[in-house]
């Protein structure tokens, strides 16, 4: 008789520091891999206290509370399947990111990480101690490795597996999204199968967790006939499931039977989910259900609103229209078009008043001096000021609308526009918010809440961008076009390219010098601002940290 070994795989949403809930999703996980007739339940990395939890897992209280949870749920779930569970271990004296294998009510076996990630978001060599490279673990008729997420992307830990007597390799992680992401895990993956000859399973998390989105996307590979290796299951991005893997123990080795394969959108639709999950998964986790929104006319906003409505529904999101004398009849009727084609409520107060009373307390102490940015600012603070305090009375959570161009040339007014809770574009430059806008008018998938069609009104898409703080004001008044800044942002900022590189590809030496000073010396209101969902390779704060104070400038 052929020896066969089910998996039920969870690419699952944990919520951290929720312990007592990430456990019952974890039994409720069990209890179907039961019904199902699985051998083993997988989870993936420290799933009981969700991920990242940065420095709360040093609080040694919430590792123990940790710790028993996971020897509850064993003792719970011990007449069924086994879990492989991902936690915090404290163990004499040291701490360390864990894969515990519970079974018959019991902690049986513990695989610690070895390789900690300490690069781009990651942090973990400054909360976690190494582990030894751990062996691989019984469970029936097969022996399992487990590289824990960073360990799967170096091959000793793999190779160690495979000498020591694994037969299958079950890597559990937490790995972030951004762009393109799929392939940079896939190409590392390969490499494991054809060094080590065994099948691998990649589980990932799924869910938004502060300003990072796990995108699931789980995969399993078995060895190539020839070489190389095969894929032979492939999960759904940014989405739940309980997925069943069965394993077959042939002349070759146990080898993965094929399944389920869904199709990876494409690169527009994936930051868009993501962006979209990202905000959904803040707001659920933190306590909100409605979000509010200074509704402009202008492009950000407008994106916004549509992603706040795909994310919790039209009708929990409440748009507001701050009009001022500099406001246009267009805005305001391109705001008004919006907020209805999305289906949000759409409010109206005006500022004209409030900016009149400030310019007049002011009076004496601005006496003599010229009109100049600081006025325009103080309509920003005011708008900032209003949407604040209608999030603070109705309890919704006040969405801010930088782009990642603007935010990064200082563009943006702190304490103005810069108010607010989270923001879902932060890391979307604004020649990607043109055609994100081109891209949701188009498509329309099941995990939106908001209305199909062209949701974003065509003239805000083609009109040009202005902050309306002034008379006839458009941003290109302050900036280079879109398309210039970008690319210049993306040297800059993705590639690390010098001036020197930037002049060499044909860009005016004298814009880039003032995009590059603009970029350091705004460093401080980035400090300052909303967490939103990381899309690139370089998102600030996150994969990108400058010093506040910084007197150096590259030369050309």
């Amino acid at each position: 008789m052929t020896e066969r070994f089910r998996i039920t795989l969870g690419q699952l949403n944990p919520t951290v520091g929720d312990l007592s809930g990430n456990a019952q999703k974890a039994r409720a996980a069990w209890e179907t891999a039961k019904a199902r007739g699985a051998d083993m339940l997988a989870l993936p990395e420290m799933f009981v206290t969700g991920y990242q939890t940065q420095d709360l897992v040093l609080k040694p209280a919430f590792t123990r509370d940790a710790m028993r949870v996971i020897a509850d749920l064993a003792r719970d779930c011990a007449d069924g399947p086994a879990i492989g569970i991902g936690g915090p271990l404290a163990d004499g004296g040291k701490l360390f990111n864990a894969y515990y294998i519970l079974q018959g009510g019991q902690i049986v076996a513990r695989v610690l990480k070895h390789n900690l990630p300490h690069k781009q978001l990651f942090d973990e060599l400054r909360l976690f101690d190494p582990g030894p490279i751990s062996g691989p673990y019984r469970l029936g008729p097969v022996r399992i490795g487990s590289p824990i997420c960073e360990d799967s992307w170096w091959p000793e830990v793999t190779e160690t597996l495979a000498e020591t007597g694994a037969e299958i390799l079950l890597v559990p992680n937490g790995s972030p999204y951004h762009r393109s992401k799929l392939d940079l895990r896939m190409g590392h993956m390969v490499g494991r199968v054809v060094e080590s000859g065994l099948p691998l399973v990649y589980l990932n998390s799924v869910g938004g967790q502060d300003d990072q989105v796990y995108d699931g996307a789980s995969f399993v590979l078995n060895p190539g006939p020839n070489g190389g290796a095969v894929k032979v299951m492939q999960l759904a991005p940014f989405a739940e499931m309980l997925v069943d893997l069965d394993f077959v123990n042939t002349d070759a080795g146990w080898r993965a039977e094929p399944g389920q394969m869904d199709p990876q959108p494409d690169e527009w639709e994936q930051d868009y989910q993501a962006m979209m999950l990202g905000l959904r998964d803040y707001m659920r986790k933190s306590g909100f259900s409605r979000a509010l929104l200074g509704m402009s006319g202008g492009i950000d906003l407008a994106l916004v609103a549509t992603i706040a409505a795909d994310a919790i529904g039209p009708e929990n999101v409440q748009c507001v229209m701050l009009p001022s004398e500099f406001t246009s009849a267009e805005s305001l009727e391109d705001a008004a078009d919006c907020a209805a084609r999305i289906g949000a409520k759409m409010d109206e107060v005006h500022i004209d008043s409030a900016r009149d009373a400030v310019s007049g307390a002011l009076a004496h102490l601005m006496a003599g001096t010229t009109p100049d940015i600081t006025e325009e600012n103080i309509q920003s603070r005011l708008r900032g000021v209003m949407l604040m305090a209608i999030s603070n009375k109705f309890g919704a959570l006040l969405l801010t609308t930088g782009n990642k161009s603007e935010v990064a040339v200082g563009y943006c007014t702190i304490y103005g526009d810069m108010a607010g809770g989270y923001n879902p574009i932060k890391d979307l430059y604004k020649t990607r918010v043109f055609e994100t806008c081109r891209w949701r008018n188009a498509n329309h998938r099941d995990w939106m809440l908001g209305r199909a069609g062209e949701v974003i009104p065509p003239r805000i898409i083609t009109k040009p961008p202005s902050a309306e703080l002034r008379p006839d004001q458009k941003d290109q008044d302050s900036l280079p076009p879109y398309e210039v800044l970008d690319a210049i942002l993306e040297g800059l900022v993705e590639k690390d390219q010098s001036l020197a590189d930037l002049v060499a590809q044909g860009f005016d030496a004298e814009t880039v010098a003032k995009i590059e000073k603009l970029l350091y010396i705004s460093e401080w209101k980035r400090y300052q601002a909303a967490p939103g969902p990381r899309i690139s390779t370089k998102a600030f704060w996150l994969d990108r940290r400058y010093p506040l104070v910084n007197r150096w400038r590259d030369r050309i």
